[in-house]
């Protein structure tokens, strides 16, 4: 155990850290959450195979995106199927620099490997960092196809900075996502195939690799810091510091379950606009519960009044205010790290919070007994936004945004308080099975 930190917060930000470790991607991260439901007794349905109408603990991946619930305690087939849902929603994918389709590049000797942003990455955070490489491919056999996971945790890749000496006026560069962005990964004058590499590094056949979803990964470690241990830094905090905690959150609702069926549902493509098969503007949340009030002896009628009385948490993390730029916020709304979840709501439903789902999460925080912050954003700077509102709008469900409190959001490398997973993930537990 750290000095100075008490056992179960040092526990659960060190869960976080492994967690982020061994996620790398968003497929990755529905591979991590996989085997830690699975452990717990959940299993894994295909959406393609008929479901069984048993009372259990399930899930289903689409992708990078994950969906997971518990109908334990319920009832099976012939039940009315009107028990509502309560969901924890957030996203898989995070900010980074992804390979181009015909990756292989020259430039003045040096080997290239064309990379472009994905989902507003922060560039300059991305810049002399050792880069590993993750995703999938989808290869060949036979006439079929498979998807193979990719994880290169060696430092293959490094986009290097100008020079300070050669830019204008010593200001340096904002760097071009077109331009300054590539990696290099070698040095020559003739080009080497970069998905003949990563095909070796698969162990697959580089001919039969016939499609991909290449990333770029920072390479050190998540770490516990502070004078005090009381921070967690580490790359993909913005939305995987969800993801962990939704997932803690499910497992202890499924011990304790109260009157509503929880639901941990995890999507790719938020930081691109979510329109997408498995994005939350898909039809995979509303298919998934559907299915379940089917398979519980409900029909049409009865799905509708499960989703009335329904109600989801958009987990997405949230803007600590900044200690180097205070100025940037809302000065009557400061959020803390280690000061608990945060509570947020924009009057232009950039957040899809409103009155009764923000009743809905105070009461959870305190069953919870963790204190809650409220977050609203500047009204002279852009807001942004989350699955919540998307959520809402394609469901019908009563939709509330949170998120934990953090610093650098969208950087490769990001920042919150270690008590925070914690409270966090209390909250979401609270949240999805509440005791009335």
């Amino acid at each position: 155990m750290m000095v100075g930190m008490p056992a179960k917060t040092s526990a659960d930000a060190q869960g976080l850290c492994s967690f982020v470790d061994a996620s790398p991607s968003p497929f990755h991260v529905c591979a991590t959450v996989a085997a830690r439901l699975t452990d717990d007794g959940f299993t894994e349905l295909r959406e393609t195979d008929g479901w069984p109408a048993d009372p259990g603990r399930y899930y289903l991946i689409r992708g990078g995106s994950l969906i997971a619930w518990s109908t334990e305690g319920f009832g099976g087939s012939g039940t009315s199927g009107v028990t509502p849902f309560r969901i924890v929603g957030g996203h898989t994918d995070s900010p980074n620099l992804r390979v181009k389709q015909h990756p292989d590049l020259i430039s003045a000797g040096w080997r290239m490997v064309g990379l472009e942003p994905y989902g507003g990455a922060w560039l300059n955070s991305w810049l002399d960092r050792d880069l590993g490489i993750s995703g999938r491919l989808g290869v060949r056999v036979g006439d079929a196809v498979r998807e193979v996971l990719v994880r290169i945790d060696r430092p293959i890749l490094r986009v290097p900075q100008l020079a300070i000496h050669l830019s204008e006026d010593r200001k340096g560069v904002q760097p071009d996502p077109q331009r300054h962005v590539n990696a290099v990964w070698g040095i020559g004058d003739e080009p080497r195939s970069f998905l003949d590499f990563v095909a070796g590094e698969a162990g697959v056949d580089a001919g039969a690799v016939l499609g991909w979803e290449l990333m770029t990964h920072d390479l050190a470690p998540s770490a516990v810091v502070g004078e005090d241990a009381s921070l967690v830094s580490a790359p993909r905090l913005d939305n995987q510091g969800t993801c962990y905690a939704g997932m803690q959150a499910l497992l202890a609702a499924v011990d304790e379950p109260g009157d509503s069926i929880p639901v941990l549902a995890l999507f790719d493509h938020e930081e691109v606009g979510s329109m997408s098969d498995r994005g939350a503007f898909s039809d995979l949340l509303n298919s998934v519960l559907e299915r379940i009030v089917l398979l519980r002896g409900g029909g049409r009628e009865e799905f509708l009044r499960a989703m009335s009385g329904s109600v989801c948490a958009s987990g997405d993390m949230a803007h600590a205010t900044h200690p180097n730029y205070p100025d940037r916020h809302e000065p009557a709304h400061r959020i803390r790290v280690n000061a608990g979840p945060v509570l947020k709501v924009n009057q232009n439903l950039r957040y899809a919070s409103d009155a009764a789902g923000a009743a809905e999460f105070a009461l959870a925080c305190d069953r919870a007994g963790v204190p809650l912050q409220r977050y609203v954003h500047r009204a002279d700077l852009p807001c942004g936004s989350t699955i919540g509102p998307i959520t809402a709008s394609r469901t019908g469900l009563s939709t509330v945004d949170v998120g934990a409190p953090q610093l650098a959001m969208h950087s490769a490398r990001e920042l919150m308080g270690a008590d925070d997973v914690r409270m966090y993930a209390d909250a979401l537990a609270a949240f999805l099975a509440p005791v009335r």
